[in-house]
């Protein structure tokens, strides 16, 4: 606790009054009750060798490498359990032989099994064992004996290979797998020297998370599929980065070698990702090499050919010249936020439109408004630590697990010290369950209804100061719901934060890709909102679109129906679209398509121009997390020639004749002297409650390990993800059988089924994921009526 004593006029100054004064080596210190004396030992610079403990774990005391030496106890004790007390005099190797001989000893019992094969083990270079060994450890061994041998590797999962007799039973592991990530897959089986990590005959470790222990592994038992023999840490360049997969915001490492990623490790941030990060961010990166577009194209005579960049420049400024006033912009959610702004800037300068939007996925009227007056340019109410603190959060059409992975380990930190998390959801998922949350059961489409007649009981806990509503993008498709959920943040003051799933759509949203919206959450429309923009884009404010532009389905049947002469498309996949063939249609009725891509696509396929743009390895650039957190990350390869979005943007720009900055540095500078808005807003969405659609209704989201185009080129990762199933209530199952045929109005998957306590009358199916498609299998989209009947063989 701390008190405040006035140490003068107008100053007031915090005094720790649970400080103890304890003895380390000689040196006093205070720490606060409760420190553990490794901890303690790290603040005076003091390095204790360990394998076991770890500061996001529970200490264990496994390994014993730790041992050191209190006054008044009879026997060493492990520095990583032993809780400091007052006046308490501890003794570490250096100030003490009998420390320094029980860590000398333990180390040479560890090193009794281990096997010498440092030259081949991948840990080499950076392993806390060959570092200890040689600071701590003796010169010599008295053990002779043959080493124990195991059968090397094996697979705990298609990912995580095992290489038993270099573990020394630390239980770092088998600890994250349980305490953090809530998958308690792996355990140390048998006793003594036979004890190993293992997992049960059926059940790998298929774990979202399960890269991690590889990472925290202190000797090189655990490896990784993708990486094992790879590389050295010497022949390594390390590069700070931000994960590109979610709205998490992770940071990273990088470490490339020959201009090649060759892994990817969860970087330290204790404000966003602590010291962990999900599978899919650490191992899907081979799409950054595979498949790429390596030289513009244009058409000529119904063919793509191969052209120069000052051709293939031409040709697109020409083109969109031509279409000016008559053109719309199609961005990916995966734009950096300079990328999206130099879009949002290049629809209003250059096409003189402001037909624009980020959102490649199901999106409403509803979403815009809510968007624009909420969350756009608004400044940051909740972050992970606000999560952390909370005494409830509710989750509305939002899956962390799934759909932002760092929000899940961090809400079931809190659910673990008390935080009550509850979800408006059609079952209770396994993320949930993991969470010990609590499920209000909602048929999909009546979210709006749940969250207007929610319990006393959660709505007294939303009253209490801290408290969150996260919203998820898929309320979008559920009417009302968006309105509901500021309606009830007015009503308890919880706070509300909005988590989309793609890692730009937040900065593109900030940045101003959304029709009707300028840079910084500026309505369009506001004449001061106008002059701001102009001045800083060197234009007169009646240069800048009259009016609100299309978004969402409009901008496409608009596109379809013959209205635009031209599309501008950077980084989209039509198949996300929730009607794909209305995508493809427009993509196809507009007159002339120039696209910027990495990969050749659906759209590429389709269009005039191609011009390839730089991926985030190639590029620095900024995200923007859910928390409104700007997230910016550095180039990774300095000598890459692909030219990011924004430089490709800048130089049709000057084809055109319009000036606008292209390289990050002016373009941060220039959004930056916008700044956030601080005028008149939007004002929020005040929609009816929708209804769930009679019959057989369908539920469903994106799982993290899916069909996504990211994710292609690592067999092991795709391998771990979870099956593709039809989850129906425990009734229809014993009804339907072992397989279940959903169908709509464009086809019908076939799938496995899986009973749960979901209501009669829904079926849950991943959105897309392999051998399920909603968009383009079923033509539907989630809260949509399907026909459920029994299948054939799946």
């Amino acid at each position: 606790m701390t008190v405040t004593n006035n140490a003068g006029p107008g100053s007031d100054v915090e005094v720790r009054t649970d400080l103890i004064t304890v003895v380390i080596d000689g040196v006093e210190m205070q720490v606060p009750k409760g420190t553990l004396v490794i901890r303690a030992a790290e603040q005076l610079g003091i390095e204790i060798p360990r394998f076991c403990d770890h500061p996001l774990l529970e200490p264990v005391a496994a390994c014993r490498a730790c041992l050191i030496e209190v006054e008044g106890m009879p026997k060493p004790q492990p520095a990583c359990a032993q809780v400091l007390s007052d006046g308490m005099n501890v003794k570490t190797q250096y100030s003490s032989d009998v420390a320094r001989e029980a860590q000398e000893g333990v180390m040479e019992f560890l090193l009794l099994n281990h096997p010498l094969d440092c030259p081949v083990c991948d840990k080499g270079g950076e392993c806390p064992l060959q570092n200890q060994a040689m600071s701590v450890g003796r010169p010599d061994t008295r053990f002779d004996g043959a080493k124990r041998e195991f059968e090397k590797p094996i697979n705990v999962s298609a990912q995580i290979l095992l290489d038993r007799e270099r573990c020394v039973s630390c239980a770092r592991c088998t600890r994250f797998a349980d305490q953090i990530a809530g998958d308690p897959l792996i355990d140390l089986l048998a006793r003594g020297a036979k004890q190993q990590v293992g997992t049960a005959d059926d059940v790998p470790f298929d774990s979202y998370f399960s890269g991690n222990t590889v990472q925290i592994c202190p000797v090189g038992a655990l490896t990784s599929a993708s990486y094992r023999f790879r590389s050295r840490p010497f022949d390594l360049v390390s590069v700070p980065t931000t994960c590109e997969h979610c709205a998490s915001g992770c940071s990273l490492r990088t470490d490339y070698r020959r201009g090649v990623v060759a892994r990817r490790l969860a970087w330290d941030d204790p404000e966003v990702n602590e010291e962990w990060n999900c599978d899919k961010g650490r191992y899907a990166f081979a799409y950054l090499a595979e498949g790429r577009i390596d030289s513009p194209m244009i058409r000529e005579n119904g063919e793509l050919r191969v052209a120069s960049w000052p051709e293939a420049i031409a040709v697109a400024a020409q083109g969109l010249a031509d279409a000016k006033g008559r053109a719309g912009v199609l961005v990916g959610g995966r734009s950096t936020v300079e990328d999206a702004y130099a879009y949002a800037r290049f629809a209003r300068t250059v096409l003189g439109t402001d037909d624009i939007d980020f959102r490649v996925r199901q999106t409403s009227d509803e979403e815009t408004q809510f968007l624009a007056s909420s969350v756009a340019g608004a400044p940051v109410t909740t972050t992970y630590d606000g999560l952390e603190g909370a005494p409830a959060v509710l989750l509305v059409s939002f899956e962390p697990e799934d759909e932002s992975p760092i929000v899940f380990l961090r809400l079931r930190k809190a659910a673990k010290r008390g935080t009550a998390v509850v979800s408006v959801a059609p079952f209770a998922s396994a993320g949930l369950t993991k969470m010990s949350g609590r499920l209000l059961p909602t048929r999909p489409g009546a979210e709006a209804a749940a969250l207007r007649a929610l319990p006393e009981d959660v709505r007294a806990q939303l009253g209490e100061d801290g408290a969150v509503i996260m919203v998820g993008e898929r309320a979008a498709g559920s009417a009302g719901t968006l309105s509901a959920a500021v309606e009830l943040a007015q009503q308890t003051g919880a706070r509300l934060a909005w988590v989309p799933r793609r890692a730009g759509e937040r900065g593109a949203l900030d940045a101003g890709a959304l029709a009707g919206l300028l840079p910084g959450g500026r309505p369009l429309e506001d004449a001061q909102a106008r002059a701001q923009v102009a001045e800083a884009w060197g234009i007169e404010p009646g240069e800048l679109p009259g009016g609100n532009g299309r978004s969402g389905q409009a901008l496409l049947e608009a596109a379809r129906d013959g209205v635009f002469d031209a599309l501008l498309v950077g980084g989209v996949e039509l198949a996300d679209f929730p009607d794909p063939a209305l995508a493809t249609a427009a993509i196809d009725a507009a007159g002339f398509v120039v696209s910027l891509e990495n990969h050749h696509s659906a759209v590429t396929q389709r269009a005039d121009v191609v011009l390839p743009v730089a991926v985030v390895t190639e590029k620095s650039g900024t995200f923007i997390d859910w928390e409104g957190r700007p997230r910016p990350f550095s180039q990774v390869f300095r000598d890459a020639l692909t030219m990011s979005d924004a430089r490709v943007l800048s130089m049709i720009a000057s084809a055109a004749g319009v000036t606008a900055p292209g390289d990050v540095r002016s373009l941060r500078a220039e959004l930056g002297g916008l700044g956030p808005w601080s005028g008149g807003r939007f004002t929020a969405p005040a929609e009816a409650s929708g209804e769930a659609p009679a019959g057989t209704v369908l539920a469903s989201w994106r799982l993290l390990l899916d069909a996504g185009l990211m994710q292609e080129g690592n067999p092991h990762l795709a391998a771990t993800a979870r099956p593709t199933v039809a989850v129906v209530s425990k009734a229809t199952a014993a009804a339907l059988g072992e397989t279940a045929t959903v169908t709509g109005p464009a086809g019908s998957v076939t799938l496995p089924v899986v009973a749960a306590d979901i209501a009669d009358g829904v079926v849950w199916v991943p959105m897309n994921s392999p051998g399920c498609h909603i968009h383009a299998d079923l033509g539907v989209v989630p809260g949509a009526s399907v026909q459920l009947s029994a299948g054939g063989a799946a």
